[in-house]
């Protein structure tokens, strides 16, 4: 079986990890060209260590998808693909206009509620016309992919609504890790009390209420700490509140970390309080550490973890909910060590990257096997 991923770029983010990820434990039989089309390309080094042929497009600007449609039938016609899965925004739309005119089969993906109330509010004056335009696009176009794999339950009931899809045309996969790689968590209870988080630096992300949260617990407990691993726009905003709050010795914004995961076994809790996300891959990556975690309660982190059982969940966006929740970590640790053992084992059971990668590649045969 010949497949053609397409997709933006290979910068550093959760859709081109799980890519990579699935592709390295997909069976030698399994024939992969990756494309992608535009410069950012942070992940390159992995995705050449991988088992499949890299295509670089290096459109320049944000679109140009004239010359980008163009570019991608010429490599359908030279590569001849049994199937192309594309990701993000971008790669879609130019992956559907190029597969509608060769008549190449499809596939898309949801990683993420692109459309959500949330997501929209973020959107004012000029760019909300861009975000309406984008739907438009989006949902025009949508009748194209054969089928489409959606990263979590949620995610793809939300997108087939949006786009007018039906719920049969969409089968769930979760995003996995190599759960070898994950040794177990055993940091216990030290001064100071670590809070630790991984994503990007943007308001959705829930920043504004986390920092607002650690600094009414930082009133009551002094020896505490935060660390934000993590880059993005969103940071000199971030900065400004932390320098206004007096809390430029507690709170740490860590910038971008190889492998970032890995500083979890410093830390005392994985805090994740998203107003929404995709299927969350730094949210299974503390689950397989073993770390206590504090989650929202958003839908997609709730098909991960399971409030009281293998983490604490606070109601999104409620600063005092979230702050009442990191405060239980600290009063009941030993109970919260217990819960992030379970959430281990769960996501061991359930996430595991050799499963994920063996259910998406027996969907992918059925799906060319389909007329």
């Amino acid at each position: 079986m010949k497949v053609l991923f397409t997709i933006d770029s290979l910068q550093q983010g959760g859709a081109e990890q799980s890519i990579a990820n699935i592709i390295q434990h997909f069976s030698e039989d399994v024939e992969v060209t990756v494309l992608y089309f535009y410069p950012k390309d942070d992940l390159l080094p992995t995705y050449k260590n991988l088992r499949c042929r890299v295509i670089a497009m290096n459109l320049q600007g944000k679109y140009n998808w004239v010359k980008a449609i163009s570019g991608m039938k010429k490599i359908i016609e030279s590569v001849r693909p049994d199937i192309v899965v594309s990701s993000l925004y971008r790669s879609n739309i130019i992956s559907r206009i190029a597969c509608f005119q060769t008549n190449t089969k499809l596939i898309g993906t949801f990683v993420d509620d692109s459309y959500n109330a949330e997501r929209r509010k973020t959107f004012k004056g000029v760019g909300l016309l861009k975000y309406q335009a984008t739907w438009i696009l989006d949902r025009l176009t949508s009748f194209i992919p054969y089928a489409w794999i959606s990263n979590s339950k949620c995610i793809g009931e939300n997108n087939a609504k949006k786009l007018g899809l039906p719920l049969s045309k969409i089968k769930v996969i979760y995003r996995g890790r190599n759960s070898s790689a994950f040794t177990r968590w055993n940091h216990t209870q030290t001064s100071p009390f670590i809070f630790a988080t991984i994503g990007r630096l943007y308001e959705k992300k829930g920043y504004p209420e986390l920092i607002e949260a650690f600094s009414a617990v930082s009133k009551k407990y002094a020896d505490v700490r935060l660390i934000i691993y993590g880059e993005g726009g969103y940071r000199s905003i971030m900065e400004e509140r932390i320098k206004e709050l007096e809390l430029t010795d507690k709170i740490i914004l860590a910038g971008n970390i190889p492998a970032a995961w890995l500083k979890l076994y410093d830390s005392n809790c994985f805090v994740f309080p998203s107003r929404f996300e995709g299927f969350s891959g730094a949210l299974v990556e503390a689950m397989m550490t073993g770390i206590p975690i504090i989650s929202s309660n958003i839908p997609m982190n709730l098909e991960a973890v399971q409030h009281q059982h293998t983490a604490l969940v606070h109601e999104m966006k409620n600063v005092q909910d979230l702050q009442a929740k990191m405060e239980q970590m600290m009063q009941n640790y030993p109970a919260m060590i217990e819960m992030g053992k379970r959430a281990r084992e769960y996501a061991f059971e359930t996430f595991d990257i050799k499963m994920i990668a063996q259910q998406y590649q027996n969907l992918l045969y059925q799906f060319v096997a389909s007329k």
